[in-house]
């Protein structure tokens, strides 16, 4: 009776994939990396986006990222798109101590970007990132700094991996 119920088990399992495979399918999902939809390899389309200059420290981080991720470090070949990002930086002291000396601190940025057709001029794409990185304070300065320099560099990479993997995934789709 073991072994039949366990056939009977791995048979609907099979059917089970099956069915779902058909469903997935049917619902346009295409991978990622994969061919566009008008045809171009996806490395060839994110090589056409060209990066505004984004103020600050941390703007420049998220820029340089965002190139290297995109064209691989080079320039935008032939721009057909202008990626356009506004970023806003916070930090919040955390971990107070009794004497009111803060132990800790999380670096908080928040960036807009939105992706503009250079023939039209329209925004074809838009949104927001949110990225959070926590540091602890020392006792020395320099190294507190350091910490939380080291915070600013995480959240930017952060940022931009996020506005890279948004961008591709619309850009597989755009024709």
């Amino acid at each position: 009776m073991g072994a039949l119920s366990r056939t009977i088990r791995s048979v609907a399992a099979c059917g089970l994939i099956g069915v779902s495979a058909v469903m997935v399918s049917g619902c346009g999902f295409t991978p990622l990396y994969g061919p566009t939809a008008s045809g171009a390899q996806l490395s060839d389309v994110m090589k056409s986006v060209d990066i505004a200059i984004v103020p600050g420290r941390v703007g420049l981080l998220i820029r340089n990222e965002l190139i290297f991720r995109t064209t691989g470090g080079g320039y935008a070949d032939t721009p057909k798109y202008r990626l356009e990002i506004a970023v806003r930086e916070s930090t919040q002291k955390t971990l107070v101590n009794q004497q009111g000396d803060a132990l800790g601190g999380i670096y908080q940025l928040y960036s807009e970007y939105r992706l503009v057709r250079l023939a039209d001029k329209k925004i074809v794409m838009e949104g927001h990132s949110n990225a959070r990185a926590a540091f602890d304070e020392a006792s020395s300065v320099f190294a507190g700094q350091r910490a939380n320099r080291d915070a600013e560099e995480r959240a930017a990479q952060t940022t931009a991996e996020s506005i890279r993997t948004r961008l591709a995934s619309f850009l597989s789709t755009a024709t």
